[in-house]
């Protein structure tokens, strides 16, 4: 294929096999109705993504070690390694964009972002034990600012569109919904997928990253 290929993805659910606030509900806190109310709260549209998600992650008091054992336990598609190692050798541009927050999908997968050259757009955040965990938005004069999610992946579509790229995404989420409407082809499933069949949106549903790296080989070895 002579048209310069980039792969977006989500990370959490997309990625990774579970989202991580659902890994804190469902491990950490004990009282899950109340922990879940700031979701609900935005699916709702009473409050902001990001304003949901520090709601639940404020809710984290474990110490440091704790914590970074918790991340550790993040699972991982293992397609996800086979399709960032095929990136890099057909140098097709890797990007991770989270409306989470780098914190811990660094610490999950700091190694694999360095190895394959992936680039990471994501949240910044704070911890303390005290406190617990508090997502940072970027500068309101970043070209990817997003006041309800921090970062705006359709913005990252989008300039990598501009810039002359074919635009793969993969996402399972609300916050992809934007870039759903834009990228050339779009892999969805969960919400990401109902959203997508409502609005008549094209998708190619997924199981796991092997599907997205079958896809990509077909068309790069056009």
């Amino acid at each position: 294929m002579k048209t310069k290929i980039v792969l977006i993805s989500d990370f959490d659910g997309t990625i990774s096999k579970k989202d991580f606030f659902y890994m804190v509900i469902d491990t950490l806190l004990k009282d899950k109705k109340d922990a879940l109310a700031p979701w609900n709260d935005y699916l709702n549209g009473k409050i902001k993504h990001i304003d949901a998600l520090t709601g639940i992650f404020s809710q984290i008091h474990l110490t440091q070690q704790e914590l970074d054992e918790f991340i550790s336990t993040i699972e991982v598609d293992p397609f996800f390694y086979d399709t960032a190692k095929y990136c890099m050798e057909k140098k097709i541009p890797f990007y991770i964009c989270s409306a989470g927050t780098n914190y811990y999908i660094k610490k999950r997968i700091v190694d694999t972002l360095s190895k394959y050259n992936i680039i990471l757009i994501s949240n910044d955040a704070t911890y303390s034990q005290q406190d617990g965990m508090k997502l940072v938005a970027p500068e309101e004069t970043s070209p990817y600012y997003n006041s309800n999610t921090g970062i705006s992946k359709e913005k990252i579509v989008q300039k990598l569109k501009d810039d002359g790229f074919f635009t793969i995404y993969a996402g399972d989420g609300k916050p992809d919904f934007k870039s759903a409407q834009i990228a050339d082809v779009v892999f969805a499933k969960d919400m990401l997928l109902e959203l997508c069949k409502e609005k008549n949106i094209k998708t190619k549903p997924f199981n796991d990253f092997k599907d997205i790296l079958n896809y990509i080989r077909s068309i790069y070895e056009q």
